[in-house]
């Protein structure tokens, strides 16, 4: 069984850092495309990043430049560096799983990111 666990999301001022976590646990981690969105409160969910199983990565244009996806394929993680936060950049933060053989898309439960003075 697949399960995916978010950690780091917390309250920041504008301007500042956070570090978001997945652990990914389910065989295959290697073929997995893994991928962060965000949904605001009265919002849909929409896509932040996402970083290929090859290692390639795009990012929604509202976050080029301050954010960044990485993974790391021995620990079974997939990390989103989020840096000069802004009030809008306030959401749950959500991880995705797309196994690109399986064609199985697998989410975890969110952590809350707040921005404000």
């Amino acid at each position: 069984q697949v399960q995916l666990v978010e950690s780091g999301g917390a309250s920041v001022q504008p301007g500042g850092s956070l570090r978001l976590s997945c652990a990914v646990s389910g065989g295959g981690f290697a073929l997995y495309n893994l991928g962060w969105y965000r949904q605001a409160p009265g919002k849909q969910r929409d896509f932040v990043a996402r970083i290929t199983y090859t290692g390639n990565t795009n990012y929604t244009d509202s976050v080029k430049g301050r954010f960044t996806v990485v993974r790391d394929n021995a620990a079974r993680t997939v990390g989103l560096q989020m840096n000069n936060l802004k009030p809008e950049d306030t959401a749950v933060y959500y991880c995705n799983a797309f196994h690109v053989y399986r064609r199985a898309n697998y989410w975890g439960r969110g952590t809350q990111v707040t921005v404000s003075s």
